[in-house]
Order: structure tokens, then sequence, then C-alpha cells
């Protein structure tokens, strides 16, 4: 078979018909008889490989040739094959080299690191891969755990400042966390496997510095990526992920990203960014201790000082999460978003419209076929909001709060008006009658009509026809 590339030689590109197979042919027999017998020169292999991409030729020169040069040229013809015809996937995997390439994958080269990671990491779409057999077999989740840990060696010496970093040491890292990634997640059955990874990734997570510009940088993304397929609960990784002295560090820096990601992203990288982040991180939550739990709901969930307006309307990370929840152009987050502040608030509805106002609880409930509990519609104390509130050095003002807006009573502005004739008041009581008994029927708040209360209650006084209005 032949693959035709964007850099095939010009004296190649221009023969048509029987003059190209004649050149065809001819590069064939060169390429396979250098195979038996060592007879051409590393720059005359590689303008062989670059005039012809026959997959099964390509393949035996990037894992049988005795040229590293060679080698690795072919794996880059290999890679880019795989990337532009998906078909060259099956027969790759057809030749039976897979043992040779995980063996090649254990390498200590960044260069070989990164071509292999990407073919297996190609091989997974588009083509029949045995994942269990290269992880059982030929160990290919140990090579890839090890490989990880080679990139923290230049943050765990005793050198004050990181030098800059090869440009091919990043590439190599993303390849590496990109296949964990796949791996875990088409062969879940074998994602234990790569549980060794875990103290590397967290370790580069922290140490490496995160921009402001680019927060989820593809380097930082793949590492966010590589932790939400692993079994965060294992006593093991739960010891990395929370250790005893710094039991926040890593949730901190996770904080951190996600912070700085939602103040710069646009809509469309917030949905394929920001996802994995906010899935993390609930993924986290639901696995933690009480205390960790804690500590996230004062990192996330809206302050007292966040209701000193409406909620949603400050800058601080809980106010732009409040508003990510209503975005009808980031379907993915506002989802992710909302289902993460309402396991915040306990799956409680009543706490979740406590929490984050009946305005943006709302529309999740509906979603999600949960009604609203009466009392969650009455105002509240800040003093009230249990554990959380009295651990939360930010909550130092109490107040009475607006369960609608999340506003503390307090604080909401006071509009001067008239006061309001009887005729009025008797029009705004059958508007709202209304209005609840509308409400009512949609099945998402379970509450009584209060104007029909206070009827009931005998709160309405029946008036003559000849009363004062006023």
């Amino acid at each position: 078979m032949s693959f035709s590339s964007p850099r095939t030689s010009s004296s190649s590109a221009e023969l048509t018909g029987a003059a190209k197979l004649e050149d065809v042919t001819r590069l064939m027999d060169k390429l396979s008889a250098d195979l038996q017998e060592v007879n051409l020169l590393p720059h005359q292999r590689d303008a062989h490989l670059e005039q012809l991409k026959g997959i099964e030729t390509v393949t035996r020169h990037a894992l049988n040739s005795p040229s590293q040069t060679t080698s690795r040229n072919a794996l880059r013809c290999l890679a880019n094959a795989m990337l532009l015809c998906a078909e060259t996937r099956q027969i790759f995997l057809d030749l039976g080299y897979e043992a040779k390439l995980c063996n090649k994958l254990k390498n200590d080269s960044r260069d070989d690191e990164f071509l292999v990671s990407r073919i297996i990491f190609l091989t997974t779409y588009a083509a029949n891969l045995d994942i269990e057999k290269l992880i059982d077999q030929y160990h290919l989740a140990d090579t890839v755990c090890v490989n990880i840990g080679r990139h923290t060696k230049q943050y765990t010496t005793r050198q004050k400042t990181v030098k800059e970093l090869d440009p091919m040491e990043d590439m190599a890292l993303i390849e590496s966390l990109k296949l964990l990634f796949n791996l875990s997640h088409f062969c879940p059955e074998r994602s234990a496997a790569f549980s060794p990874a875990l103290p590397h990734v967290l370790l580069l997570l922290c140490r490496r510095p995160i921009s402001s510009t680019k927060p989820l940088e593809p380097s930082t993304a793949s590492l966010v990526n590589a932790l939400i397929n692993l079994d965060l609960g294992t006593k093991e990784n739960s010891a990395a992920l929370l250790p005893k002295s710094t039991p926040n560090l890593h949730i901190n820096r996770l904080i951190e990203i996600l912070d700085k990601s939602v103040q710069v992203y646009t809509d469309d990288d917030l949905e394929h960014l920001v996802s994995p982040l906010l899935t993390l991180l609930h993924k986290i939550y639901e696995l933690a201790p009480e205390g960790t739990k804690i500590y996230l709901q004062n990192a996330l969930l809206p302050s007292v000082t966040d209701r000193q307006q409406p909620l949603g309307k400050a800058e601080s990370l809980s106010s732009r999460l409040l508003r990510l929840s209503t975005n009808p152009t980031t379907p993915q987050v506002r989802e992710s978003v909302s289902s993460l502040l309402f396991s915040l608030s306990g799956k409680d509805a009543r706490k979740f419209v406590q929490n984050v106002g009946y305005g943006f609880a709302s529309g999740f409930l509906f979603q999600h076929n949960m009604s609203i509990p009466e009392n969650a519609l009455e105002a509240f104390s800040t003093s009230d909001r249990e554990s959380r509130a009295s651990q939360d050095s930010r909550n130092q003002l109490d107040g009475i709060v607006n369960p609608v807006t999340g506003q503390l009573l307090d604080k909401e502005k006071q509009v001067d008006a008239e006061p309001m004739t009887q005729e009025e008041k008797e029009r705004e009581a059958e508007r709202l009658f209304v209005l609840f008994e509308r409400l009512k029927k949609t099945g998402i708040v379970d509450i009584q009509n209060p104007v029909e209360t206070a009827y009931q209650q005998g709160r309405f006084l029946e008036l003559d026809d000849d009363a004062d209005s006023e």
C-alpha cells in the first residue's frame, strides 16, 4: 500500500501512470532490501521514506531499523499517515507490531515518547486496538506511568530554578497524558493500572506555572484530564490527592486554574476546556472527607460578601460560576456548574435555593424534575447556614436574605413610591393569586397560595362599597 504525503518530492509527484508505478516499485525494492542487509545511508533512507509512504515498509523501518535517526523519521511518517488517513491505523495493527511498539516506548527518549505515544493514541480511534492485551502482556500502563514520572525530575532536584523546557519535553508529556486518558477511558477495567501516575500528575500540576492568559493551555488541560478516569477513592490515591500535611494543596491549585479560566476564556473555549475541570472538582467533592467538602463549599458557594448585591452581580469566582450556570451558549458548562453547586448544597433543593437564590436554582431543579419545598422561598438568616457559615472567615456579616435574589434584605435598594390605594392593593392581590395558581399547576413548586392562605385565616377585611379608597 502507498500513502501520499504532503511532502512527497517533486520528482515523484510529477510522475504518472506506468512511470509512477515503476518509481514506487523501485523505492519499495530498495527499502525492502535495506531491511535484509543495510546498504543505505540514513539520509538516503530518509529521502526514500519521504517519497513513499508504504505502511508496512515504513513500520518495519520504524521498529526494526538499527538507526535511531531512520527509526524516528519512519515513526513520524507513520504518525502522519495515521493522522491523515484513518484506514492506516487498522492496517498497522494487522501487521502485529504492538509488542515492538510498546517496547520502543520504554526508551528514555522524549522523541520516542512523543512519536510512539501519538501512534498508540491514534490507534484508539477507528481501529480494533486490544488495550487489555497491551496492558496485561506488554505492560503499556507501567511504561506510560514511568514516562510521566520522568517529567517530574526537573521539579524534584535541588536546583533553585527550573530551566527553560525543551519544547519536545512538553510535547512528549502531553502525548503521554493524552494516551493515559484514552486508554483509561476506553478500557476502564484496567484504569487502576495507571494509579502509579497519580502522584506524578499532581506534582506536575502544582509545580508547573499556570498562565494567566491561557490557564488551561494543552499541558495543564492534559494534566487535569489525566486525573478524571483514575480511581481517586482508593486509600493510596486519596492519600496522594489529599496529603495529611497539606490536604487542600491540590484543590487550591484546581480552584486557581478554574478562577483564571472563567475570567479569560470565551464561551467556545469554556465549553471544551473548563467542563473537564468542573467534572474533576465534582468527583473530588463526592469522594472527599467532611473537612474537604466544607472547604470546597466555602471556596465555590456565594459568601455573605457576595450577598451585598443580588447573587451573580459581583466579580468573585462564585458569581462567575452562577452566571455560567444560566449561560445558554455553554450547555456542558452550564450543566456541570449547576450539578456541582447542587452537590455542594448536599443535593438538597431547599439548601440549593438558599445557597444560590431561586433565580439560579429554579431552572436546574425544573430540568431535573425536582420540586422546590415550600419553606425554600422563605427569607432566611445567614447565621442559619449550618456548619459552613461558622467556618467561613468571609461570612462575618449576618442578616436576612431574600431567597429569590440571594441578596441581604437590608442591602436591597429602597424604592421611593407613593403608597398604594386600596383599589391598587386589591388588584395586586388578585394578580398574585392568579400567578401563584398558575405556578402551582406547573408542579415546580409545592406551595400554598399566600393570598388563599390569608383569606382562610381571616386576614382579608370586607369593605363597604362606599369605603374610603385610601
